[in-house]
């Protein structure tokens, strides 16, 4: 069962709305935690028990109380195999087994199941599955891979621009009628006929909306705009039908149709745009989804054959040729070619993939055509998973976030209390009813929830995408604010400073022997050694093009080296070589005061040094050594000049880690740290008060990952360094984690500067709608105005966030 889940809310249109569900989701029991993104439109919920999950209906009930509703999709399936009711009890008892299924129909005589479900949490790869546990087949009949959110997205865009262009005609005609002496448009009642469809058609979605709240003992920013707008309406109604109950107090009558209507037309021009921003703010997440072919050719029964990609399964062998997409995640089986990974790493240049390399699904094949096992379909797929990763990042929450939705769930209640006030003072002091229901109709148009909503989500949506663009996976938002903050960067040395695999650095050949002879004799005996030593300098010989021989009688000596016969390269006759460290030379008795300064020159240097011997005489001594990964000096520069102080930590002597600490330029570093002290390392780091930074690769850094404030994972690692990790830079070197503190610097400068603009909007243009600066002979505001400026506020923080996908930061 899930620990969390994911839940599509429709109906929201301002942080009110997303305040009232987030509170009705605290409120079930068993909740643990719940957060609701805006922009997003989504619902994250995660239970204190998840081996006893909420029933789904609870909660989908809890947000529809509130007046909100679910998105869910429907899916036909054709199911082979039933016969008979009990075959269709059958599929229907393993769909309903299913969390996140909320209907299932099976028809045995069409051989389908219709399914509705909620997207977000179960999908195809989990029916076809269960159906097939249960022994049936199962094949998806509609549904293609596509991007659904896009698609509602865009047709909500195109009610707006057809609501708002019929408004926005009507309105020019009541403007007209109403500021100019038009013989048929300025009569009240043409006016009324103009400015009602506006009202009930065009302005329905903030009235139904309104009332919805309303039913639930609630306000949002429809509650503002309906009662606003039905206020002039109505007054302006009552004007034309029955002026005589003016003229009885003495008062001059007056419409206000073009008032309505006005702010009606400019606010849905605000959310038209603000639609059209908002579908770019995701756009990341659509180019990754993009990237997923909708077919792979796989071989079956001996035979090629082209399927959808959702029955491509695992164990299946795919091929694929130069141009294509690679379908799916798995390993290389024959052939070789250089693939474009960009769209993981970020990295342009194209990797070289040979026999036994993974490949992953939706990078691009560049050269060659190659057969390649399936290993991973789906949902568990590396692209699947940084989408799903993004995805749960951009439906997270930041902390500079709860300042906002503080002053939002008590923000329309006080802007009411605020116009009802203005109402009362400016009717009682200034005795102009049609002055002070202006007013009233001002603040409550001015004030924008929207605006508030919108400054967080949005921006973090952005820089999120951004950074996943770039190979930057980040968790959820509270980590991108915190990396900003970062004081202090621990470092592990394998892996993250240096390659993390050992490398030949020098041969210093002992008498006559050159040094190709003394690699080309080191790799033929190394040549079937499991030993990483061995490895290198096999790894070494082959990159210098160098002929190898067979070894005979070859025997692995544990702890010292090897010992075996070769061909020498001068003469037909076999060698015998040992190559290992001082104990096995001094152990087998050969001889090593020849090479004793060679081999002191190398540990001093932090370098392992490996003595090759050839028939009982030391000719030559390996320098091998893990080397630091290009780049990593310069990052840890760029850190320091940051401000940002750079700890490395290592399970190395202190004189190794002494040499490396020094080419890498870090000035302070742990040594001799085993693995499961390493948390304690990262926890005296943070008692100094310093926001901490730890980035590994390793298994055995998860602790020290999940200890830091901010945990970031060398993508090249292990699985469970990356789950315990904050932050996944899939590029694998340091210069990704300064990115990452760029990132996360532009991204909470771009929220600051919304949640400013936000506030400030707020508190400057309330209390000038309310008329304060009146009696110092400042200006009164028109509604219509107020509402022009409501709808540029909401599209302007949007804009503002978007700024960030154009930003340079590298």
């Amino acid at each position: 069962m899930p620990k969390k889940i994911d839940i599509p809310v429709t109906g929201m249109s301002c942080a009110a709305c997303s305040s009232a569900v987030e509170r009705a989701l605290k409120k079930i029991d068993g909740v643990k935690t719940a957060s609701v993104n805006l922009p997003a439109e989504r619902a994250s919920v995660e239970f204190k028990e998840p081996e006893k999950p909420i029933i789904l209906s609870t909660i989908i009930n809890a947000i529809r109380d509130e007046g909100y509703g679910v998105s869910t999709l429907k899916m036909d399936l054709a199911i082979k195999g039933m016969t008979c009711a009990a075959c269709v009890s059958a599929v229907e008892r393993a769909l309903k087994g299913l969390y996140g299924v909320l209907s299932i129909s099976v028809n045995l005589a069409t051989e389908r199941a219709s399914i509705e479900y909620i997207p977000t949490i179960v999908g195809f790869e989990d029916f076809k599955k269960i159906i097939r546990e249960a022994g049936y087949s199962v094949e998806q009949i509609t549904e293609k891979f596509v991007d659904r959110e896009r698609e509602r997205r865009e047709r909500e865009f195109k009610e707006l621009k057809k609501q708002f262009i019929v408004s926005a005609i009507l309105t020019v005609c009541i403007i007209i009628g109403s500021m100019l002496a038009f013989p048929a448009l300025s009569n009240w009642h043409v006016l009324f006929l103009l400015a009602t469809p506006v009202q009930f058609w065009s302005g329905m979605r903030f009235h139904s909306a309104a009332i919805s709240a309303l039913r639930h003992r609630t306000a949002n920013m429809n509650t503002l705009i309906s009662v606003g707008t039905n206020a002039a309406y109505i007054y302006s109604v009552v004007t034309t039908f029955a002026p005589h109950l003016f003229f009885k107090g003495g008062l001059t009558p007056h419409v206000y149709f073009d008032t309505s209507a006005t702010i009606i037309t400019l606010i849905l021009l605000g959310k038209m745009l603000e639609a059209r921003a908002k579908g770019k703010t995701s756009e990341a997440i659509r180019k990754l989804m993009g990237l997923h072919p909708r077919s792979a050719v796989i071989i079956r029964d001996d035979e090629e054959k082209e399927v959808p990609i959702e029955e491509v399964s695992v164990g299946d062998i795919v091929i694929v040729k130069p141009g294509e997409r690679i379908p799916v995640d798995g390993e290389l089986l024959e052939g070789f070619s250089t693939v474009d990974e960009s769209m993981l790493t970020g990295e342009s240049l194209p990797v070289e993939k040979l026999t036994g390399d993974k490949v992953f699904g939706g990078t691009l094949n560049k050269a060659g055509s190659f057969k390649f096992l399936a290993l991973k379909i789906g949902r568990e797929t590396a692209l699947s998973q940084i989408i799903k990763l993004v995805e749960e990042a951009q439906g997270s929450k930041a902390p500079i976030q709860r300042l906002a939705d503080r002053v939002a769930s008590i923000f329309v209640p006080t802007v009411i209390g605020i116009a009802i006030a203005t109402f009362f003072i400016w009717t009682i002091f200034s005795s102009a009813f049609t002055l002070a229901l202006m007013n009233f109709i001002a603040v409550l148009i001015i004030a924008c929830p929207c605006a508030l909503g919108l400054a967080t989500p949005t921006a973090i949506m952005v820089g999120t995408g951004k950074g996943a663009e770039k190979g930057i996976l980040i968790r959820d938002a509270e980590a991108l604010e915190l990396c900003h903050k970062i004081e202090s960067v621990v470092l592990d040395k394998t892996g993250t400073i240096t390659k993390g695999e050992l490398e030949v650095v020098d041969i210093i050949p002992v008498d006559n022997m050159t040094t190709d002879e003394a690699l080309q004799i080191a790799a033929s005996a190394e040549r079937f050694s499991e030993h990483p030593v061995g490895g290198a300098i096999v790894k070494k010989a082959i990159e210098k093009g160098a002929e190898l021989y067979e070894p005979v009688e070859f025997s692995a000596i544990a702890g010292g080296g090897i010992k075996t016969k070769v061909k020498g390269q001068k003469s037909e006759e076999e060698i015998e070589v040992l190559i290992g460290n001082e104990r096995l030379m001094t152990k087998q008795g050969i001889n090593i005061s020849p090479a004793k300064p060679i081999y002191d020159k190398i540990s001093s240097e932090a370098k392992t040094p490996i003595f090759m011997a050839v028939n009982n005489e030391v000719r030559a001594v390996f320098s091998v050594a893990d080397t630091i990964k290009e780049g990593s000096a310069e990052a840890i520069s760029e850190l320091k000049n940051m401000g940002i102080d750079v700890i490395m930590i290592t399970g190395d002597h202190h004189n190794t880690a002494a040499a490396i600490a020094k080419e890498a330029g870090i000035r302070r570093f742990f040594s001799e740290v085993m693995p499961d002290q390493k948390i304690e390392a990262v926890k005296k780091i943070k008692s100094e008060g310093k926001i901490t930074a730890m980035i590994g690769d390793g298994i055995n850094d998860a602790p020290a990952l999940a200890e830091a404030d901010v945990g970031i994972a060398i993508g090249t690692g292990t699985d469970i360094a990356i789950e315990a990790s904050d932050i996944t830079l899939l590029k694998g070197n340091l210069k990704s984690a300064i990115d990452a503190i760029k990132l996360s610097k532009i991204t909470i400068r771009t929220v600051k500067q919304n949640l400013f603009w936000a506030f400030f909007y707020n508190i400057i243009g309330i209390p000038v709608a309310a008329g304060a600066l009146y009696p110092f002979g400042g200006p009164l505001l028109n509604p219509m105005i107020a509402s022009a400026a409501m709808a540029f506020s909401s599209v302007s923080v949007v804009s503002n966030s978007l700024r960030l996908r154009k930003k340079s930061m590298w």
